[in-house]
């Protein structure tokens, strides 16, 4: 028997601390973030931590509030550099100080809904890593109003943007991560609990500077490791309205897409979509199910051996989507137009490091260096659950929103790593599986719970309105609209 957890190794450190001694921010994508997360956490005590954040001792709201520089007139963009015509919305970014003392302050990008956006609901968007940037993630690739062309100068528009039916904010947390940043080098090893304070700071104080979102309905939505993020944020503030009736966060609702949630589940789930998409061996597969009891709390070295020839075996799969083209491959250049350009990323972190960019972003002292995730920050997190399950549980019983969705075809967090999740909720079934439909096709399946909502995208990869922007915008806004999916054959149904 071998222990499941042990050192991290002296390179990986090493590395870490060369990172931070040269320019305190050493970059990479969020799946490689999270994979190497994963496998780091696997191999150290350190971070495996309970969460008992619904016992800390809580604070009034007030308390929260913080001294800005900033204010919303100062936030205002005209335009962006390279932005097409026909943007019909307004669009904020800057910071929210979050602790005056560190000088910690929090980046954001703010865009209004296209559409009558006082009436329409506030949703916080929150990319995970952890250490991976909401805005040039989630806000520049996925569901933000703007694409970055190839040149990475030009912006074009997302006709399917989750700005056409809700105010969209992206935060850029922790510090360390994009644009945010503190005066204070200790802040730059943080974890899950000092992350969900510096969030419910943050809304606190950008609700000051945008009152006519207080009270306004507010959801909170994320991917990746915000699976962490989202529940542990929307359940500070939920333990604060208990107490202050009169916050002015009026949470209706959570979301995670292709969200790390539960450790066991991932372990178990990700090596089973390995095996049931041919991505390993039979030889492989029935290895780790004769060896490998991943709720245990150790492990056997035959199962250690099963996992590793598992995850070395697979060859050069873009761990985004199995099925997509690797960035600049030979395959990567016949792609259609409209099909999504694994290059994306490389466009935005040109667009992001341009002087004039930066500085219609509101940047402080720029030009500043941004990049996709900081690997500092991820090497160096102190907290993290073993599992959020008893968070969603304790949110389901609430009375707020709660759905899991998920990209069927992400190799790094699988559908099946979600739908092991829930079964492990153990709650009961109000709608059975059905699949649900845009433009005429099967856009995903979805199945409705007691006090919870399970939604796939079909042929979206972790990144899900990178790879099917429109299947994403409908299960969007089905979600804000308290609705299911739509059923083709019975569209008032759902």
């Amino acid at each position: 028997m071998r222990r499941k957890k042990m050192k991290v190794s002296s390179v990986l450190s090493l590395f870490l601390i060369l990172c931070y001694l040269s320019v305190q921010q050493c970059y990479a994508g969020e799946a490689d973030v999270l994979r190497q997360f994963l496998k780091a956490r696997r191999a150290t005590t350190s971070i495996n931590h309970g969460n008992a954040a619904a016992e800390k001792q809580r604070r009034s709201s007030s308390k929260f509030r913080v001294p800005q520089v900033g204010s919303k007139e100062n936030d205002k963009i005209l335009a962006l550099p390279g932005q097409p015509s026909g943007v019909n919305f307004d669009q904020y970014s800057g910071y929210v100080t979050v602790d005056a003392n560190a000088g910690r302050a929090l980046f954001y990008h703010f865009t209004e809904s296209t559409q009558d956006p006082s009436s329409k609901p506030l949703v916080l968007w929150l990319n995970g890593g952890p250490g991976c940037s909401s805005f040039g993630n989630g806000g520049m690739t996925e569901l933000g109003p703007f694409r970055v062309n190839k040149d990475g100068k030009t912006l074009w528009l997302n006709p399917f943007a989750w700005n056409n039916v809700a105010n969209v904010l992206f935060l850029e947390s922790p510090a360390g991560v994009g644009f945010s940043y503190s005066n204070t080098s200790s802040d730059y090893v943080t974890g899950d609990e000092k992350t969900r304070q510096d969030s419910f700071t943050f809304l606190i104080n950008w609700m000051e500077r945008f009152p006519e979102f207080k009270h306004r309905d507010f959801y909170i939505i994320g991917e990746s490791y915000a699976g962490h993020y989202v529940p542990q944020l929307a359940q500070l503030i939920l333990s604060h309205k208990k107490s202050e009736p009169n916050l002015v966060i009026n949470l209706q609702g959570i979301a995670t897409g292709n969200a790390f949630i539960d450790d066991e589940t991932m372990s178990s789930g990700s090596y089973d979509f390995y095996w049931t998409h041919a991505l390993i061996s039979d030889e492989i597969h029935e290895g780790i199910v004769s060896n490998c009891n991943f709720s245990a709390e150790f492990t056997t070295q035959a199962c250690d051996e099963y996992t590793d020839q598992a995850d070395s075996s697979q060859g050069n799969i873009y761990t985004y989507n199995i099925y997509s083209q690797l960035c600049n491959s030979s395959a990567y250049f016949s792609l259609p137009i409209s099909g999504f350009d694994p290059c994306s990323a490389d466009y935005v972190d040109n667009y992001l490091n341009t002087v004039e960019v930066q500085k219609a972003l509101n940047v402080r002292d720029i030009p500043q260096s941004w990049g996709s995730c900081n690997d500092y920050i991820h090497g160096s997190w102190q907290d993290s659950p073993d599992t959020v399950l008893p968070i969603f549980q304790e949110l389901m019983q609430s009375g707020i929103r709660v759905w899991i969705y998920s990209g069927d075809v992400d190799h790094i967090v699988s559908v099946t790593t979600s739908r092991y999740a829930i079964n492990k909720i153990k709650t009961p079934v109000k709608t059975p599986w059905y699949p649900w439909f845009f433009q005429g096709e099967v856009g995903g399946y979805a199945v409705e719970y007691q006090n919870l909502t399970f939604v796939t995208v079909r042929g979206a990869g972790h990144f899900v309105p990178s790879y099917q922007p429109g299947r994403a915008l409908t299960m969007f806004s089905s979600f804000i609209n308290g609705t299911l999916p739509p059923d083709l054959d019975f569209p008032g149904l759902h």
